[in-house]
């Protein structure tokens, strides 16, 4: 590394002319074009790099060649060096590249797509890496609002925050503009399942073919995607069990193909016991609209998918997967007819299933495998509520404990 002059020749020849503002020197064909002071150095990959400067001498390394001169040394020694051309990637290549990158699960990897494409690229997409600032995140993540709801949001926010530390991390910039975004605060509503009855009329308000969906759902707690892709071999009629070894994924969008992937967690993939009325809806269900070979990709092992026949439980009436756009379209106004709120869907048949669980004494860790969640504190965040009678049982235990106990309170005088 050496901060050289622009405007005079290291080493002069005796013929050269003499420079008319140093005459101790010789010009340059540079003479007077430009900064003056240039840093020339190597960076850590070796490859030759070079800046210029108005000034030579200072202690600020971004005016001052000698302070970036050192600057940078240092940089390079201990491995922390940025190269500034980096940061002058567009956003959405970097993000493109983190993307395809990451070792997300099937249906992670349609998320991230997803708010890339619809949220996250629109607003940052065409910026420089090294040009987003705090001000740009909180525009897309006050744009993203208006459609997004605030867990949503945070998801994707999420996104935003862990491709820019991955930046930091390379290093391709010095620091994330992530820094101080607030966020819409998120509304502490309750899971409110369904009754029994409201069970019932939501499956009566649905075409036939569909029926035998939510009363499944309701009884296994099942997630949507784990219900369209249940196949017949994932159910054991006689030991009254179902396994949950897949899900079915598909995008709203035109053209996105149905697949069979993994589960949502390793968690996920678990045995159900099957009340006999549910071993009857599923049997029933079979009898009437039975099982049909369907063709569809199966990627529930990413190292190696492959196209098979599945026997999927439910199908459309043409015998395909049924998409999240078509149920949408037929679960919608039954939701409709038996009052449901705006925005509720399938999985509220899976709060349904969780409630009973809690309703009639099991465990956290029970509901915890049986719903397929990662780890116990997201049960009881989403259904702490439902544990019946609490504070009674609490009573109940230190009363028994103190049973034996004389009582110290005196005797009421009689009247």
């Amino acid at each position: 590394m050496s901060v050289t002059d622009r405007w005079h020749k290291s080493h002069p020849g005796p013929s050269d002319p003499k420079c008319s503002c140093r005459p101790a020197k010789a010009p340059t064909a540079d003479h007077g074009k430009g900064d003056r002071w240039q840093v020339r150095f190597r960076d850590e990959t070796g490859r030759q790099r070079k800046k210029n400067f108005s000034q030579r001498y200072g202690n600020d390394p971004n005016t001052c060649a000698d302070a970036f001169d050192a600057k940078v040394r240092d940089q390079v020694k201990s491995g922390t060096y940025i190269n500034p051309d980096d940061g002058l990637v567009k956003f959405s290549d970097y993000a493109e590249q983190w993307r395809m990158t990451r070792l997300h699960r099937e249906a992670t990897r349609v998320l991230v797509e997803r708010a890339l494409r619809l949220y996250i690229n629109p607003a940052l997409g065409d910026l420089p890496l090294a040009s987003v600032r705090p001000k740009h995140v909180q525009k897309l993540v006050n744009q993203a609002a208006k459609d997004l709801s605030p867990a949503t949001l945070e998801v994707v926010y999420g996104y935003v925050a862990s491709i820019f530390k991955a930046a930091v991390q390379e290093p391709v910039i010095g620091r994330s503009p992530c820094v101080g975004i607030r966020l819409p605060a998120k509304q502490g509503k309750r899971v409110q399942p369904l009754s029994a009855e409201q069970v019932m009329a939501l499956a009566d308000a649905l075409p036939r073919r569909y029926r035998a969906v939510v009363l499944v759902a309701a009884g296994t707690g099942l997630r949507p995607g784990e219900v369209l892709g249940l196949e017949v071999d994932c159910i054991d009629f006689l030991r009254r069990t179902l396994s949950v070894r897949q899900q079915l994924v598909t995008g709203l969008e035109e053209g996105h193909v149905a697949y069979l992937g993994e589960p949502k967690t390793p968690q996920s993939i678990r045995s159900i016991p099957l009340t006999q009325g549910v071993v009857d809806v599923l049997a029933g269900h079979l009898a009437e609209f039975p099982s049909a070979p369907v063709e569809i990709e199966d990627r529930t092992d990413p190292r190696r998918p492959q196209i098979r026949e599945a026997g999927l439980v439910f199908t459309t009436s043409t015998g395909t997967p049924i998409r999240r756009g078509t149920w949408s379209d037929i679960w919608r106004p039954a939701a409709q007819k038996v009052g449901l709120p705006a925005r509720t869907g399938l999985h509220i048949c899976r709060h349904t299933y969780a409630s009973a669980l809690i309703r009639y004494g099991e465990s956290v860790k029970t509901v915890q495998m049986l719903l397929g969640h990662k780890d116990p504190t997201i049960t009881l965040s989403t259904y702490s509520h439902l544990w019946p009678d609490s504070d009674d049982r609490a009573r109940l235990a230190v009363e028994a404990m103190f049973a034996d106990v004389p009582s110290m309170c005196p005797a009421a005088k009689e009247a």
